[in-house]
């Protein structure tokens, strides 16, 4: 399988789960630098579902579905629910988003994180 790269949309499983972590397998973006750690981990920003109800979140980036990303409706990327996870967790390269929307997912990133 290849490696998942900065940018990329992937089929992502993220159980098992606790609590109100994100769940089951769902896309998910690579947000972290390629060149950046030793591991065979990624850093990932799930994607979920998008509702009007989120328009009020600077932490969702509203993601429209197209050939280039690979979505089939309408998303959010939910930085809230940045995180690390392990390579054997990715199952399929479904797209990629445009260099601005990893640039405004890292900018809700930093909101997330006080910066």
């Amino acid at each position: 399988m290849a490696k998942p790269r900065r940018g990329e949309v992937w089929l992502v499983n993220f159980d098992p789960t606790i609590g109100a972590e994100i769940g089951k397998t769902r896309p998910a973006v690579v947000i972290g630098d390629d060149a950046i750690g030793r591991l065979p981990l990624r850093i990932v920003v799930p994607i979920t579902e998008w509702g009007p109800r989120y328009a009020s979140h600077p932490w969702k980036l509203h993601l429209r579905a197209s050939k280039g990303n690979g979505l089939s409706k309408e998303s959010a990327a939910d930085a809230f629910q940045v995180k690390s996870v392990s390579e054997t967790r990715f199952r399929q390269r479904v797209g990629a988003l445009t260099a601005d929307e990893i640039e405004e997912i890292a900018a809700a990133i930093a909101l997330c994180v006080g910066l």
